[in-house]
């Protein structure tokens, strides 16, 4: 049975697996990490899929058709995401119309969360994937093959006739332990080169070592907010283990969990095994203001480079109202740790969170630059159907459009969709890039990165291949269309 796992073209340089799918301004690729465990899952199962990157491979949908003729898979398996799922909607289509034969299947948030209705943007979808979709495929793989009705795989739903039909939900997987290493999906099918962190060395590879999320922030889209599971200790450091003997090329390693350091006690048992097991990878990951100095010591021991966090707001109205459960206090104090143990941190910041004004946004810029940290990234509030962020916003009568080709501007960099009579959604993209060249300008931020890259030339190629994007969009910043309906 030929499988065909597909990231399907759309803008250069977009990365539908980011937790706001956009292109980046600092020139980011995200690995298609979720479509490539899948593809490990499906292997396992005795399948043979091919992965293929279309977004890094440069291809457009001319040479995706051409090679679907030529490949006929008998199932092929989309990524998509809220800004671009009318391409890949259209992806899909030409597929369908090229290889009448195979079966077309669509995973991600964006087709879990509004299932009907991206059934409705074309009849050429067979089938979606609800959640966490790893064995779904492998179920849909086998029962494709044997030639069977698909009423009975659970997290699917389908067409059949006319109507769409919803099977009874997947449970998520308990043991991630399951899974084979994404690293080793990686090398077999993806150019790792093509990958780039702005705040990671390159090359680089990204794993999860977890699933879910034990927060609840209500702008977040990830797809298991609220279940989070873990790998054992044992089974990550394997994976760094591989990593390091099977592809010395890489640099670093990204943790993209939604936040690693969740749990002291499995924090401190995992660095504890690296340093055991003399890991000498560095590596990265997403953590709160709430890690305590004993783990971030233990974390720099075992060669933790950079922590990507969330700041949002040092405002606590701000805060609370997006259930964030954090504090400036934390913050300010997080950002001392950090620096005393020697750890970078790439700090994000939202602009236009519901209790957000012009005079906290401009308290959020003071207070980026107060920080200091490495890196910075400032965003308007980006909304995705399914969080309780995009609810507010249709409830109050601030979503601008439900054509979800406006989440991104035509150069596929962060748009926001959301406009408020205090606020508009122009504004936002504005206060965005100054805050940006205000950030980045400063004399002492300026020194402070060359004083960097003196003391460590390993950081120089991040730091210049970034740059060489980035700077770009700094003077030219992003150009949105205004909307008013007040």
């Amino acid at each position: 049975m030929k499988i065909l796992m597909l990231n399907p073209p759309f803008l250069p340089k977009f990365s539908r697996q980011s937790r706001s799918p956009c292109v980046s301004k600092g020139g980011n690729l995200y690995y298609p990490y979720y479509l490539s465990y899948a593809t490990g899952a499906l292997e396992k199962a005795g399948f043979k899929p091919t992965l293929i990157d279309a977004v890094a491979k440069g291809w457009s949908h001319k040479d995706v058709v051409h090679f679907t003729e030529h490949f006929r898979p008998d199932l092929v398996v989309l990524d998509t995401s809220t800004p671009s799922i009318f391409n890949d909607v259209e992806v899909a289509s030409k597929i369908k119309q090229s290889v009448s034969d195979t079966h077309v299947c669509l995973v991600g948030t964006h087709p879990t969360n509004l299932t009907e209705k991206t059934f409705k943007i074309s009849e050429h979808i067979d089938s979606i994937c609800r959640g966490e979709y790893d064995y779904t495929i492998v179920d849909l793989a086998h029962t494709i093959d044997e030639g069977k009705p698909l009423d009975s795989i659970q997290g699917l739903s389908f067409r059949k006739g006319k109507k769409i039909k919803h099977n009874k939900p997947r449970p998520l997987i308990k043991n991630l332990d399951e899974l084979p290493f994404v690293s080793d999906v990686y090398k077999r099918h993806l150019n790792i080169e093509d990958y780039f962190y702005a705040s990671v060395r390159h090359p680089e590879v990204t794993i999860l070592t977890a699933r879910g999320c034990p927060f609840s922030c209500s702008f977040c889209p990830i797809m298991f907010k609220g279940s989070y599971r873990v790998r054992s200790v044992e089974n990550v450091v394997d994976e760094f283990e591989y990593i390091q003997n099977e592809l010395p090329e890489v640099k670093e390693v990204m943790i993209e969990d939604p936040t690693f350091p969740v749990s002291k006690k499995r924090t401190i048992e995992l660095c504890n095994l690296m340093i055991k097991r003399k890991i000498q990878l560095h590596w990265s990951c997403n953590a709160r203001v709430d890690v305590d100095e004993e783990t971030l010591k233990k974390m720099k021991e075992a060669h933790c480079r950079l922590m990507c966090v969330g700041f949002e707001s040092p405002v606590q109205r701000v805060l609370d109202s997006v259930h964030k459960r954090t504090t400036k206090r934390l913050q300010l104090d997080f950002m001392r740790k950090a620096r005393k143990v020697g750890i970078l941190v790439h700090g994000c910041f939202i602009f236009g969170l519901p209790k957000d004004t012009k005079q906290t946004i401009r308290e959020t810029i003071e207070f980026a630059k107060q920080l200091n940290p490495d890196t910075a990234q400032f965003y308007p509030m980006m909304i995705y159907p399914g969080t309780e962020a995009y609810e507010w916003a249709k409830k109050n009568g601030y979503l601008i459009t439900e054509d979800y080709s406006k989440w991104l501007t035509p150069e596929g960099l962060h748009n926001t969709v959301i406009s408020r009579p205090d606020l508009t959604n122009t504004e936002l993209v504005e206060l965005c890039d100054q805050a940006r060249r205000e950030f980045y300008l400063r004399s002492r931020y300026i020194f402070s990165k060359l004083k960097q890259i003196i003391i460590k030339p390993e950081e120089a190629k991040r730091t210049f291949k970034s740059a060489r994007i980035f700077f770009k969009y700094l003077f030219k910043g992003s150009h949105v269309k205004e909307y008013s309906h007040f």
